[in-house]
């Protein structure tokens, strides 16, 4: 089952159109969505949560329709915007009884749980809270009405890295409850989706230009490092695109249509982000 499908999503803003979205988020799996910033995804993600109309196409969100019996759905999804939005004398206290009044399934048991784990405080208004603590707060109360969709938008901006293995470590603990729960984890930290994602989509300028698994992401491509008298013996269309360096080029290529006799390294998230996005211009 697809716990979200978008066909054909188009979406007209003054200076920059989301068009012609197809996507499908399959039960059981965490999805990472990446592109530059302006490329899309904060709109998309609106989209999906009805936040944005579309001008064309349809979304679907467990089998329905996203924008038809929407309090439902949403009782459904935990959402983690980038940044916190609370009124600012809210407490994490005040928080709780906020979230207890919207969601049928809220577990204050398990919020106060993760509001001890991610050394959150109880007594202090989140407006002096810090952007990381903001994020850690959105988090636990995303998480807190164990939710089947989980759409995250920038959810370990502005934390260290300990702080954001934590929180991967609860993304992955999340999963592991139910294998029928899904997440889209919008991130420009690559690293983080190389740790976790299942699956990778890349927008660019307002359109998908792939979705895969992580793993085939990783078979099909390679990167190229050498002089540039090697690289002319790569065919054209193996070449996603490439770059000139101090020792030489730099390129991103499809392995399948590359002679093995060159000795190709697999490349990263960020890497394949960025040679596409160069390619795309």
């Amino acid at each position: 089952m697809n716990v979200v499908v978008c066909n054909k999503v188009t979406r007209l803003f003054n200076t920059f159109t989301l068009s012609y979205v197809d996507l499908a988020l399959p039960e059981g799996v965490i999805m990472g969505l990446i592109g530059e910033n302006g490329a899309g995804k904060t709109s998309l993600i609106k989209c999906l949560l009805n936040l944005y109309h579309l001008n064309h196409g349809e979304i679907k969100l467990f089998g329905e329709p996203h924008n038809i019996n929407e309090a439902a759905l949403k009782q459904r999804i935990g959402v983690v915007f980038d940044d916190l939005h609370l009124p600012a004398n809210f407490t994490t206290k005040h928080a709780n009884q906020f979230y207890k009044l919207t969601y049928t399934n809220w577990d204050e048991p398990y919020f106060f749980t993760l509001v001890k784990q991610l050394n959150l405080p109880t007594q202090q208004k989140v407006s002096k809270f810090s952007r990381g603590m903001r994020m850690k707060l959105a988090l636990a109360l995303a998480l807190a009405a164990h939710p089947k969709l989980l759409i995250l938008d920038e959810p370990t901006s502005g934390l260290d890295p300990i702080m954001r293995d934590k929180i991967l470590d609860l993304l992955v603990q999340f999963m592991d409850e139910d294998a029928t729960r899904s997440i889209l984890f919008s991130s420009h930290i690559t690293t983080d989706l190389d740790k976790i994602a299942d699956m990778i989509t890349f927008i660019h300028k307002g359109r998908i230009r792939f979705t895969m698994t992580k793993d085939d992401l990783f078979y099909n491509h390679g990167r190229f490092s050498g002089s540039e008298e090697a690289f002319i013996a790569i065919p054209e269309d193996a070449v996603i695109s490439s770059r000139k360096t101090s020792i030489g080029v730099e390129a991103l290529v499809l392995r399948d249509k590359v002679n093995t006799a060159f000795a190709l390294h697999t490349p990263t998230i960020e890497d394949i982000m960025l040679f596409y996005a160069r390619g795309h211009k």
